[in-house]
Formats: C-alpha cells, sequence, structure tokens
C-alpha cells in the first residue's frame, strides 16, 4: 500500500493538524514518514537574498523543529520517521522531493497561519494537485489543534465518480486509504436536473429523460461497486439531481454520514467534469472533510 508517506510542514500548529491522518496511515502500513520543511532565505529587500548568519541561524531552528516533530511522533511508538529542511521555491522543491524518494502519498494542511501563511490552497497545495502524480489527501485546519497520537475516524468514504474511466482512477488510492483505515465506500454519480420545458401555458418535466439519466447513472454505479465488492470492500451507491455537481457533492460531504472525500483531477483546465477549475477545484476548496485528490496522468 503505502511505503513513503511525505508531510509538508510549514513550522506552525495549523500545519501539524495534517499528522494525526499521516501518523494513523504510516503506523497502520508500516510505512516511513517523511516530514519536510522548506526554507527560505532571508530577503534584505527588493529581491535580495541575505546569506549570513541570521539566515543560517534560521536554518538550524528550522531543523530543531522537525527534529522536535520527529521526537514526539517517536514518542508515541512511530519509529519510521525522517526529517528533511529543503531549499528552493516551495511547490517545486516538495514535488522533486516527493519523486525521487519515491512517496506515494502527500498528507497536508491546505491553510497554513504560520508566520509567512505559505501553506493554502490556491499556492502551495494547488500547485501540487496540479503537478503530482501521486494521491495527495489535503487536511482543512480546524481550531482545535488535534495531538498526533489522536487516531481520526474514517468509517467512510465518498468517492465522486461521473461515468468516465478518468474518475475512475480514483479508485485505487481511495480504496487502498479505505482498506487501511477499514472504511466503507459510498459512489456518487450527480446527474444533471432535467430543465424543464414551457408546454403552452404550462411547465413540463421530461420525465422519461430524468427517468433515463438516473437508470444509466445505476446501471453504472452497480457495475464499479460489484467490482469494489468482488474485492472485499464494502460500498454503497447514491444518485442525486442536480446542476451543480460541485455544490451536489459538497452538499452530500458536508451530510455528516462521511469522513472523507475522494475525486480525480486532471489537474488542467477543460479536459472533463472532474477536473481542478471546475467541479474538483470548488469540491477541494469548499469541502468541510479531507479530500483525497489525485491526478490522473495523460494517455
Amino acid at each position: 500500500m503505502y511505503r513513503s508517506i511525505l508531510v509538508p510542514l510549514d513550522g506552525s500548529l495549523p500545519s501539524e493538524q495534517s499528522l494525526p491522518y499521516a501518523t494513523a496511515l504510516a503506523r497502520r502500513s508500516g510505512a516511513e514518514l517523511q516530514l519536510a520543511y522548506v526554507h527560505t532565505p532571508l530577503l534584505l529587500g527588493e529581491g535580495t537574498l541575505y546569506l549570513g548568519t541570521p539566515d543560517v541561524q534560521l536554518w538550524e531552528d528550522e531543523k530543531k523543529y522537525l527534529k522536535s516533530v520527529v521526537d514526539r511522533l517517536q514518542k508515541v511508538e512511530l519509529n519510521k520517521v525522517s526529517a528533511h529542511v529543503l531549499e528552493g521555491p516551495i511547490a517545486d522543491t516538495l514535488q522533486e522531493h516527493a519523486l525521487s524518494k519515491g512517496c506515494d502519498l502527500v498528507v497536508m494542511t491546505t491553510h497554513g497561519r504560520g508566520p509567512v501563511s505559505r501553506f493554502w490552497l490556491g499556492s502551495v497545495a494547488d500547485q501540487l494537485v496540479h503537478r503530482l502524480p501521486i494521491p495527495l489527501l489535503l487536511i482543512h485546519t480546524r481550531e482545535e489543534i488535534p495531538l498526533p497520537a489522536t487516531e481520526p475516524e474514517v468509517r467512510n468514504i465518498l468517492v465522486a465518480l461521473d461515468g468516465t474511466p478518468t474518475a475512475e482512477q480514483i479508485l485505487q488510492p481511495a480504496g487502498a486509504l479505505g482498506k487501511l483505515m477499514g472504511a466503507s465506500c459510498t459512489l456518487l454519480r450527480v446527474v444533471p436536473s432535467v430543465v424543464p420545458h414551457v408546454v403552452y401555458t404550462e411547465v413540463a418535466v421530461d420525465t422519461a429523460l430524468a427517468d433515463k439519466l438516473r437508470a444509466e447513472a445505476r446501471v453504472y454505479l452497480q457495475r464499479v461497486a460489484e467490482s469494489l465488492r468482488d474485492q472485499g470492500f464494502d460500498v454503497q451507491t447514491r444518485i442525486i439531481a442536480h446542476a451543480h455537481p460541485a455544490t451536489a457533492i459538497l452538499n452530500e460531504a458536508s451530510s455528516g454520514e462521511y469522513d472523507l472525500l475522494a475525486l480525480e483531477t486532471h489537474g488542467r483546465r477543460g479536459l472533463s467534469r472532474l477536473f481542478l477549475g471546475s467541479v474538483a477545484d470548488k469540491v477541494v476548496r469548499g469541502a468541510t472533510v479531507p479530500v483525497l485528490v489525485h491526478r490522473c496522468l495523460p494517455d
């Protein structure tokens, strides 16, 4: 399943809210946990780098910070932990590290509130979703700070599908995470709302078309569900008719029945109904539960 999990940190407590999920997955899979802090050199102004003693001290402080996190994790019997202070453009550096070290999952928060607020969606997390060919588990920050030893509950994963083989690529990473956490899975298909049309002075709805869309979605979801059940998963299906897929997915995810949301994205625009900048982008930004997102590779 997982061999190496990357956890980017920025020195702030909100960024550490990813640790309970990362440690739970590492503990259950036996994966190494790689903590990464991307050092940003001090600036004198006008983009001039300052490479003197204060910058060296900052580098040392960042290493001490990561060591303190490693020490905390080892106290909760997590021993396969490494710490890395990296340098360079944040997203580029994290991407290079993840790929060069063979990481197969990145777990990070989406709203850092440290001194430089670097890890927020629309910046680093957004760039990584666009670029990385490995899954990202994005944790939205909350006011309360959970302890790393706190085991998060993942009982039911909502998987958004759009009926295409592209969207189905999320099933493998969602299944891997679900199997580790002992979670069931709900497959969601949003079908378009049938637009009423005016017949003389009355408004009529094409019920035949609505029934056809639901029937097609039902057959599709049952096929996918049976494939997952054959692999030992507990799977349910859900069909929702809505004019706006992102709204429907967010409403369903916030119902209280799900602990995690999963969906596929192209990581670029204009190619699918589940693509960043449209449905996936709105869902990742608006979700109140953790989101597992995976960028499909081009054919």
